[in-house]
């Protein structure tokens, strides 16, 4: 691997210490790898540096003598801005070095970079995750993946560290941002559904406890329900996933679907219940809290119900 840190172990560059890059990050430095983080935020980087990773102010600092550089930022405006912007990572890197791709962008945008990229003689590797925040601290991601065997080889020591499955998916960008895009579409959709069965179960005079007791162990269940509901039932919506995401995602589907002039009905759909809540000032928080928007409109408030249920006050 192309450049390497003091200590002698390969060096990586890490740009975007969220939700889920920051566990990823601190699963790199857990393995024993050198870490270089940045992060447009401060108490993130101070974070990172506290778990024993060293703070880069740029993202060309970042990339600086690493063979491999993470990119893990909300969208591809952010992507391109990170590599290719003023203070960019992909100037700074060397050739024969590695640039990883963690974020959900269009299948095209992606096969867009690998082309910048190569023609720089960096190696560039498509690999959105999945998993969320608990699964990145834990290094059990999963990885969709698609690039050169050479982007493959750069990155294998650290997929090993932040991943508990990594799929290889093809020999060039596309196809990994394609399964992530999939994905997407069908948590989306999900979350969408339960958000819509909760609020109609508790309108209905439903136990929202006992619906989500009974669902979870009955086939209307889904790993979203499991990992969702319980935070419509306590009524936090502290940003895990911000909703703002789904807003995103589900609209690259959607542009996907127009190009292929293939139908989407229930993505749109469900992409519009995401409007709706980030037109409700909704974005920017935990995405399970898309169920506010029934709650408006039906004068219903599922976690209020769920603890008086309780018996709490």
């Amino acid at each position: 691997m192309a450049g390497a840190s003091q200590e002698g172990t390969p060096g990586i560059g890490f740009i975007g210490l969220g939700a889920m890059g920051g566990g990823m990050a601190a699963s790199l430095v857990k393995a024993g790898l050198y870490v270089r983080g940045c992060d447009a935020r401060a108490e993130a980087v101070a974070a990172f540096e506290r778990q024993g990773g060293t703070a880069a102010k740029t993202p060309a600092e970042a990339a600086r003598d690493a063979g491999l550089l993470i990119v893990v930022v909300v969208n591809a405006e952010q992507a391109e801005a990170v590599l290719f912007g003023e203070g960019g990572a992909a100037d700074a890197l060397a050739p024969g070095a590695t640039a990883m791709l963690c974020s959900t962008v269009a299948p095209d945008f992606a096969r867009g970079v690998e082309a910048r990229l190569k023609a720089r003689k960096l190696h560039f590797l498509d690999a959105p995750i999945s998993g969320g925040a608990a699964r990145a601290r834990a290094g059990t991601i999963t990885i969709m993946a698609s690039g050169s065997a050479e982007a493959f080889a750069g990155a294998e020591a650290a997929m090993g560290a932040m991943a508990e499955k990594a799929y290889r998916l093809g020999t060039e960008a596309g196809p990994a941002s394609t399964v992530k895009m999939i994905n997407q579409l069908l948590a989306g959709v999900h979350i969408a559904a339960l958000a819509e069965a909760m609020a109609l179960g508790t309108k209905a005079g439903a136990d929202p406890n006992t619906l989500f007791e009974v669902i979870s162990n009955s086939a209307g269940s889904s790993w979203m329900f499991n990992n969702r509901v319980p935070h419509i039932l306590a009524g936090d919506y502290t940003p895990l996933s911000a909703l703002d995401i789904f807003v995103k995602d589900l609209g690259i589907v959607l542009d996907s679907g127009r190009r292929l002039k293939f139908p989407l009905p229930l993505a749109a759909a469900a992409h519009q219940l995401f409007m709706m809540g980030a037109a409700a000032g909704l974005g920017g928080e935990d995405d399970s809290g898309v169920v506010r928007v029934y709650e408006k409109i039906a004068g219903i408030d599922v976690a209020a119900t769920a603890k008086a249920r309780r018996g709490e006050g």
